[in-house]
């Protein structure tokens, strides 16, 4: 058995895609420099919209094979980041996508019918034991994963923080389920955060294309919810310039899901000009040292 890297880092996210979009290039960035890098995504998206008509056939209303797909998908994905570590939540299959609704607010919310081994109804610590399992094995220094409303609402992507969030405290309690391996506790934990001030200025420069469709209904100058948060709350931002190009091939490698030509790779808000940085909030552990900006450039720094 080779040896494991000296550090490593968990990340949890609940659909193929969502890796990509969120922490793709901080991914790619410490895969790069030889730390251990694993995600476990919690579903294989099978409640997804395809986008792209040949493959409608695929959908759950259809032949509900969308997330084999998507499992395909999402190697080919991880492959071009150098992710060589992929697992799913209790193995492939174990939990499938919820699928939500939009709220006349604009966030997301759980649908109106839901499947029965949907995630959102897993049993919390079932679920938990999984990725206890798999935090004890490779004892992880840091793990990712979203905030308590799961970025925009998705049920799925709330059910991964409290999953990720109970397994992390079950993990290093040293009398819990022997069984499951030696106890091990995460020095940090972030969750993954959209920069507010980042955000009001990309969406300044699409409204000044004239643009009014891209994060349609949002006001650069107005309230945007908890989508984003303050800049003050910000803990961490990885500069990922050096493989950008790496996270928006991995992206469209999600063909089922993100539109070859859509706002991800064109226009005001292409892949350059946004998606390089990807900022995180700390929930536990204690910031290492800050550069000018008064974050940290490295999320294991002073573990």
């Amino acid at each position: 058995m080779s040896e494991a890297p000296a550090r490593r880092l968990l990340v949890v996210h609940a659909h193929p895609d969502d890796e990509t979009i969120g922490t793709g290039a901080t991914m790619a960035s410490y895969a790069d420099r030889g730390v251990g890098v694993t995600l476990v995504t919690c579903t294989a998206g099978e409640m997804g919209e395809i986008l792209v008509p040949e493959w409608s056939h695929k959908a759950a209303d259809q032949d509900d094979s969308l997330g084999e797909h998507r499992k395909e998908e999402l190697a080919a994905a991880m492959k071009i980041l150098g992710v060589t570590d992929h697992r799913f939540l209790g193995g492939f299959g174990t939990y499938r996508d919820s699928g939500m609704a939009w709220h006349e607010d604009g966030h997301a919310i759980p649908g109106d019918v839901i499947h029965d081994n949907a995630f959102w109804k897993a049993d919390l610590n079932e679920a938990a034991d999984h990725l206890v399992r798999v935090i004890r094995e490779l004892r992880p220094q840091v793990l990712v994963t979203y905030d308590q409303f799961g970025g925009y609402g998705h049920p799925d992507h709330i059910q991964a923080h409290r999953v990720a969030t109970y397994a992390a405290a079950l993990a290093a309690v040293p009398s819990y389920k022997h069984d499951l391996g030696e106890p091990h506790e995460i020095a940090k934990v972030y969750w993954s955060a959209m920069s507010e001030g980042r955000m009001r200025e990309s969406l300044r420069a699409i409204r000044a294309t004239g643009d009014t469709e891209t994060f349609e209904g949002m006001d650069p100058d107005g309230d945007l919810g908890p989508f984003v948060t303050p800049d003050d709350q910000l803990t961490a931002r990885i500069d990922g310039s050096a493989v950008i190009d790496r996270k928006m091939e991995a992206l469209a490698a999600h063909k089922s899901q993100v539109e070859q030509d859509g706002f991800f790779f064109s226009g005001a808000e292409s892949g350059h000009a946004f998606w390089a940085e990807e900022f995180f909030r700390l929930a536990k552990g204690t910031p290492g040292e800050v550069g000018e900006d008064g974050l940290e450039s490295d999320l294991f720094a002073g573990t």
